[in-house]
C-alpha cells in the first residue's frame, strides 16, 4: 500500500491531467473480472498442435520423447497464446497503454514479458486479451527438474488427469511524457482449467 501511495505521488508531481486519467483507467482495470478463455497457436519444439484439443498419436509420441529427455535438443522452445476474458463491471472505462506480465503454471515460474497494445474496456463490456508467451523448456528443466516441467506441460496440454493452475500477474504502465512507468502493485489473476474427470 505504501509503495502505491509513493508511486501515485511521484506521478502526480511530474504530470498533468493525462497521467491522472491513465491512473484512473489502470485502477478500473484492477477492478475488472478476469477469467480463462482459451489457449491456441501452441508450438513445442517446432510441432504445431493448435489449441491442443486434438493431439494426434504421433504428436503425443513426439512430445513424450522430447519431455522424457531422449531428445538431444539444446533448446525446447514452447510458444502459445493465452487468451483471458476481461469483464468491466464498473461504471467507468478501464484502459491502459501497456503492461508487464509474469506467468506461473502449477507454481512453476514459466515466463514473463510485456504487452504494448493499448486496451480499453467500456462499462459492462467484456474483451478477450491475448498474451503471446514463449519460453525454453530446456532452461526450465535445468532450473527445476525434467520431471517437474514434464508434469506441468502434460497437465497444461490435458495429457494427464491433473488440473492446471495458472497465475498471471499484470503490472499496468502509465506514460509520463514518453516514459512508461510500471505500477509497483500487480493485478493477480488465478484460474484453473483442464484435467480429466
Amino acid at each position: 500500500m505504501k509503495k502505491a501511495i509513493i508511486f501515485t505521488s511521484i506521478l502526480l508531481l511530474f504530470s498533468g491531467c493525462d497521467v491522472f486519467k491513465q491512473i484512473g483507467g489502470a485502477y478500473q482495470l484492477s477492478q475488472c473480472e478476469y477469467t480463462y478463455h482459451s489457449v491456441d497457436d501452441i508450438q513445442i519444439a517446432g510441432i504445431n498442435i493448435g489449441d491442443g484439443s486434438r493431439l494426434s498419436l504421433s504428436n503425443l509420441a513426439s512430445i513424450s520423447t522430447i519431455l522424457a529427455g531422449s531428445s538431444k535438443m539444446q533448446t525446447i522452445p514452447l510458444t502459445l497464446t493465452l487468451n483471458m476474458n476481461i469483464k468491466n463491471p464498473n461504471e467507468a472505462v478501464a484502459f491502459l497503454n501497456s503492461l508487464d506480465y509474469a506467468i506461473e503454471i502449477n507454481d512453476l515460474e514459466f515466463t514473463n514479458g510485456k504487452i504494448d497494445i493499448p486496451l480499453q474496456i467500456n462499462p459492462g463490456e467484456t474483451q478477450t486479451m491475448p498474451i503471446h508467451m514463449s519460453t525454453d523448456l530446456k532452461q526450465l528443466m535445468n532450473r527445476y527438474s525434467q520431471e517437474k516441467v514434464s508434469e506441468v506441460v502434460n497437465s497444461f496440454f490435458g495429457i494427464s488427469a491433473e488440473k492446471t493452475r495458472v497465475k498471471v500477474n499484470l503490472w499496468p504502465k502509465v506514460l509520463v511524457g514518453k516514459t512508461p512507468i510500471k505500477s509497483p502493485a500487480a493485478i493477480p489473476v488465478i484460474f484453473t482449467f483442464g484435467g480429466k474427470s
